[in-house]
């Protein structure tokens, strides 16, 4: 079993508060220790959802307790190691009898909380992959203090100490979050068999295994046995944010050593946070706050927790003329990863009968999604939209949706085009007076909506027949996409435009007279890959019966929506009519009050219509209950505008009757005039508008009619559309871009002149003064740069000096500076050893940061990162003569030389071929004729292709993909063929990109996977789709005939493929069933090479050898395919995921078909078959001498 407390170790920038721990309290669904102290002790067991790694171990339970008499203080502080297994946060001898302090503990799921916790570890750990938790379990110790036989006078008394503890795990690891607010560790120390002992924090692994044995090391000491330790707990850092520290405690199958965070370093506290502080402290706070535990008198133990339901977490905004914080229940979500978020400090204090603007109060909410301020948009830019602009600001990022599509700019969708919604409903709910709830779980939720008349409908599958007439009136339950998408009155946004797809909903219903009282809460999660805004609900609550057999007519309303900051509110009284099954009428009402959280970029410069209120008007709803089909429908048409009364206006654009297609956008022009015009993706004259047949991309063809590339850029966007932006300094709608002056007051020093150039600016000292224009000095000696600064100021920090002044501490890291004091690209910390790449301002760039005797290739912050190509770095070099294998990783490419026999790996002399900054190389394939490699890459996306012997990297397709995932080339044909698995296609085309043609497009739901087999002449094709609910292998002939299904039975998540030339056998690597097994393909016997394995990516052959690519382990594992065992791996300095894996001979294999000569005495595509080739024409093929012969010959 396993005890916890908390951890730490490191440097940062400002500290965490109380606010800025994981939501917590009885009302997030929390658990609670009864109260202890002394000998009372109280201890429970709880079941995990998820097991829980901790240094060898698989944990599927663990104990929370409240230990003192029958496990000692003693033994555990005194003799550590304990024999048994204990994460420590911040171990003593506690107290919670006082009934202040509390000890809360939860096991969460939900996607906030995994978010939050996310944020932690990627910042923690910033070179490696990204960490996607799946379970979470949540710890907090509040107000809690020591037990009063350690007390020593004044100086304990009143002190509390508050912390937090969250252990996340993977499939295959855990982490441990420990997280220490400013204040929250007021005394350090307590008494312990009347000695007084620094608080323990660490990770003790004890008696794990029936056969294990402990010694000293086995405890893991996070800080020193000090007071002065334990108070740096609040104060420094290993996660790049003060007070937060992260470990990796357990990966499975393999586990080397408890994995501290390895961020340490970052700039000073920002000195205008001081004041923040001072300002939020003169507010009166509610005093019950929600409470943090902690484990009193010992340490609790934790041991899985029963699955509660999920919450949504408050957001704490300031009502007028109020000085105490309320909170808001609805979860604020993260359209941006935000670093932490704000618990709530009490509940909701509602006031329906006179509806105010709420103004969050940002000191106390922490939503800022946008809060790194070091992130720009060359960090970032993969955050927003793809119909989305990037643009920086001085505070940090903001996302703006291009013209002809709407949104937040997180989420833009295209201007007229009809709207999506699907989800899942769960709940309990009773009925009248039913003492029983009916509960339902994940039933279907459809919802389609006509965006340019603002008609919306939904649909609720499975609702049983005791339940659906009593829904009937809450018609709000999916009118929320109607908000969303309302017909927008002139200088009026509909719901979309403001707050995106990201949000959350909670809505209170009292029903009158009865009193009845139904929760809704919802949990809007973006759009999804197939255009579709997700969303779950979720009900709880009681509900007065409606009859079956009834109807339910409900009148045309009006809400108004008021806005704050971040959050929107709603409160009416609406009536409806019941007419029961016999004729008879009955008029009821219920009051809605509803909360709508979200986040809004901060740093936005633009300035923005103030919206403190807008009205929704809803009119022709309908409601519908099928009993048959037990399904329930509304439908209703939303507009949005103004609160108050006055003319209504008559455009057709604005009222919805204007006859345009619903595929299409309606433009007011003047009076009552209007024009219609097709949205992206589609064509026609507005009226009638009909999906591009013959896609043709105008900004690769130059046929656009956007502004010149010096000052705007063309934009494909799919089908035959595309749009126009101008580049940053320049404004317009892209087809006519104007230079922006940014020679506004303040761009450069006050001594400085500023001349605008276009697209740009510049800033130059007046004579007589020195700097860069944007610091300028009178005096001899120019004034110092940003770098010398920082370096100046770390330096005169130090409490060290030598005999030339003052010299850096052991551990403190100093920036080294160039000769006119710009940061030099390459930063180097001389305790540790590593080495990073920076940008212009210092800010260390993701992914460069290199070990101990190595350096990142850095280039001047100024230069456009290009591709890189066999002979332009130092450590890109032409592959040497023999065999190797070439595997991606990221954005690059990797080989591995084999010796001659082909079994052994020459790890020494691996080395990278390719790189391709900015993107993530997905599969991987040699043409061994030219000695080219060709790869797909999904950033783009496109298909490309290097020399290996040297050369710069030729792009061969870049239209009309969305995932190209697999690729296969057939070196006798000169053909390559692929798969997208968006797209659900395979195609084939020449190895240059022409001669495009489609294979198949029908049967296809997650291909990925696609090889030929070489060796037999290259007229078989294999490829491998891991549809979850039907995966499965097929096999065809080249020219796409002879089409079978080859493999279908217990298979999970087939990802590699590849050809035995030995054996003639295909094989596989499935991360589902974790095996690697073959098939002969002319009989159909299937053997298991191996299984056990972790999550395989790809996989070839060489020799005996099976060499396949794994995630969990970022390695290249080799099997010896004969004996079914693995003999060897090869890890990259790099950790991080390793995707598509060849093998390149030293000579072609000997094969022959019947393209291999002449083109097969084909016009344009040859196809090979057992029995000839099939000449066959590309897609859209204009060339009338293209001549077509299928299955000759």
């Amino acid at each position: 079993f396993l005890i916890f407390s908390c951890s730490a170790l490191s440097v940062c920038v400002r500290a965490i508060d109380r606010t800025e721990l994981l939501r917590y309290g009885e009302h997030t669904g929390d658990r609670s220790l009864e109260p202890g102290a002394g000998t009372d002790q109280r201890s429970q067991q709880l079941a995990l959802d998820k097991p829980l790694h901790f240094y060898h171990g698989k944990f599927h339970s663990v104990f929370v307790s409240t230990r003192n008499g029958a496990e000692p203080t003693a033994e555990y502080q005194n003799n550590m190691p304990a024999s048994f297994g204990m994460i420590a946060a911040a171990m003593g001898n506690l107290d919670t009898s006082n009934g202040v302090g509390k000890v809360y503990f939860r096991q969460d799921a939900s996607p906030t909380t995994l978010r939050q916790v996310a944020d932690h570890i990627n910042r923690a750990f910033p070179e490696d992959d990204e960490v996607e938790p799946i379970h979470a379990l949540v710890v907090t110790w509040e107000n809690v203090e020591p037990h009063e036989s350690s007390r020593r006078g004044d100086v304990l008394d009143g002190k509390r100490n508050t912390f937090q503890l969250v252990v996340a795990s993977t499939e295959t690891a855990s982490y441990a979050v420990l997280l220490y607010p400013r204040d929250g560790l007021q005394f350090h120390s307590t008494l312990v068999g009347g000695t007084s002992k620094p608080i323990v924090a660490g990770f003790n692994q004890g008696h794990m295994m029936p056969w294990s044995s402990w010694s000293q090391d086995s405890f893991y000491n996070l800080i020193s046995t000090n007071e002065v330790s334990v108070r740096d707990l609040s104060e420094q850092t290993n996660s790049g944010k003060r007070g937060v520290w992260v470990y990796e405690i357990g990966t499975s199958p393999y586990f080397s050593a408890i994995a501290p965070g390895e961020v340490t370093d970052l700039p000073p506290e920002a000195p205008q946070e001081g004041h923040a502080v001072e300002e939020a402290e003169e507010v009166e706070t509610v005093s019950e706050f929600p409470v943090y535990k902690v484990y009193p008198q010992e340490v609790p133990q934790l041991s899985g927790f029963p699955e509660e339901p999920e919450e949504t977490q408050p957001a704490v905004y300031q009502e007028p003329g109020r000085t105490e914080k309320i909170a808001a229940h609805p979860d604020p979500v993260e359209p941006y990863p935000a670093p932490n978020q704000a618990p709530p400090l009490s509940h909701p204090h509602y006031q329906p009968e006179n509806p105010q603007v709420v103004v969050v109060d940002d000191g106390d909410i922490n939503v800022d999604v946008f809060s790194y301020n070091y992130e720009t948009c060359a960090t970032t830019r993969h955050k927003c939209s793809s119909f989305a602009d990037c643009r920086d600001y001085t505070g940090g990022y903001c996302c703006h949706c291009r013209p002809g599509f709407y949104g937040n700019g997180k989420d833009c969708v295209a201007e007229g085009k009809p709207q999506r919604m699907n989800g899942k409903v769960s709940g309990k709910v009773f009925v009248g007076d039913s003492p029983a709830p009916l509960e339902f779980s994940n039933n279907d939720l459809h919802s389609y909506v006509v965006a340019n008349d603002g008609r919306a409908y939904i649909a609720i599958s499975t609702i049983p027949p005791s339940l659906g007439p009593s829904l009937l009136p809450l018609s709000s339950l999916g009118g929320v996409i109607g908000w969303a998408f309302a017909l927008e009155q002139p200088g009026y946004e509909n719901g979309f435009s403001i707050v995106g797809g990201e949000f959350t909903r909670q809505a209170e219903v009292t029903f009158l007279p009865g009193d009845e009282k139904l929760t809704i809460k919802q949990e809007f999660r973006g759009i999804d890959e197939h255009d579709h805004l997700v969303v779950n609900t979720e009900l709880q609550g009681r509900l007065p019966e409606v009859p079956q057999g009834s109807t339910v007519q409900i009148e045309p309303y009006t809400e108004v929506y008021q806005y704050g900051n971040n959050v929107i509110t709603t409160s009416s009284l609406r009536d409806y009519t019941v007419t029961l099954d016999n004729g008879v009428t009955q008029t009821k009402s219920f009051h809605w009050k509803q909360t709508i959280v979200y986040q809004s970029c901060p740093h936005d410069e633009i300035p923005k219509v103030d919206y403190q209120a807008q009205q929704l008007s809803v009119d022709q709803v309908f409601v519908m209950y099928d009993a048959t089909n037990q399904l329930i429908r509304y439908a209703m048409s939303n507009k949005i505008g103004s609160i108050h009364s006055g003319e209504p206006e008559q455009n057709p654009c604005f009222t919805g009757r204007h006859g345009c297609d619903t595929n299409a956008a309606c433009r007011p022009g003047q009076g009552n005039q209007f024009t219609c015009e097709c949205a992206t993706g589609f064509t026609g004259d507005g009226r009638t508008c009909y999906e591009v047949d013959r896609p043709i991309d105008h900004c690769q063809a130059g046929t656009h009619n956007c502004d010149i590339i010096q000052r705007a850029r063309c934009i494909y966007t799919g089908g035959s559309s595309f749009i126009c932006s101008c580049l940053p300094g320049f404004e317009g709608d892209g087809r006519i871009c104007q230079d922006i002056d940014e020679c506004q007051p303040g761009r450069c020093h006050q001594d400085a002149v500023c001349s605008n150039t276009p697209g740009s600016f510049s800033c130059q000292c007046r004579p007589g003064f020195h700097g860069d224009g944007f610091h300028c000095s009178s005096g001899s000696e120019r004034e110092k740069t940003q770098c010398e600064r920082h370096r100046d100021g770390a330096l005169v920090g130090s409490s060290a000096f030598g005999p030339r002044g003052p010299r850096p501490l052991p551990g403190q890291f100093i920036p080294t500076c160039d000769a006119l004091g710009n940061y030099e690209p390459t930063q180097c910390h001389s305790s540790t050893g590593h080495c990073w790449c920076v940008d212009r301002n210092g800010q260390e760039i993701p992914g460069t940061r290199a070990g101990p005797g190595t350096q990142p290739m850095c280039i001047e912050p100024s230069v456009v990162l290009p591709p890189v190509g066999p002979t332009t770095r130092p450590d890109v070099s032409p592959l040497p003569p023999g065999s190797h294998l070439l595997f991606a990783q990221s954005g690059k490419i990797e080989h591995i030389p084999l010796d001659t026999t082909g079994l052994t790996l020459k790890k020494s002399e691996a080395k990278a071929v390719l790189h391709i900054p900015d993107k993530v190389v997905i599969a991987v394939a040699y043409d061994c004729v030219e000695k080219m490699v060709y790869w797909t890459e999904i950033t783009g996306p496109s298909i490309s292709k290097a020399s290996l012997q040297g050369g710069d990297p030729i792009p061969v397709i870049q239209s009309d993909l969305e995932s190209p995932e697999g690729i296969a080339v057939d070196h006798l044909g000169r053909t390559m063929f692929w798969t997208d698995s968006m797209r659900d296609v395979i195609e084939v085309a020449s190895l240059d990109g022409s001669q495009r043609r489609v294979l198949f497009n029908t049967d296809l739901v997650n291909p990925r996977a696609i090889i030929t087999d070489s060796v037999n002449g290259c007229v078989y094709l294999y490829w491998a789709d891991w549809n979850r609910d039907a995966p499965k292998i097929e096999t065809s002939y080249m020219d796409g005939t002879n089409r079978r299904v080859l493999v279908k039975d217990d298979l999970g998540l087939p990802n590699g493929l590849t050809y035995d030339p030995q054996t003639s056998q295909l094989c596989w690597a499935d991360a589902g069933t974790h095996k690697v097994e073959c098939i002969t393909p002319s009989t159909g016997n299937r053997r298991k090479v191996l299984d056990g394995i972790q999550y395989p990516f790809d996989i070839t052959f060489y020799g005996r050898n099976l060499y396949y690519t794994d995630w969990r382990r970022d390695a290249v594992i080799v099997v010896d395919s004969q004996v079914g065992k693995e003999t060897d791996e090869f890890r990259p300095q790099k950790q991080s995921r390793l995707y598509g894996i060849t093998a390149a001979y030293t000579q072609c294999p000997y094969a022959q078909n019947y393209c291999s000569v002449n083109n097969g005495g084909c016009t344009h595509l040859c196809l090979a078959t057992p029995a000839g080739r099939s000449c066959l024409c590309p897609d859209n093929a204009v060339d009338v001498r293209c001549v077509q012969r299928e299955s000759q010959s």
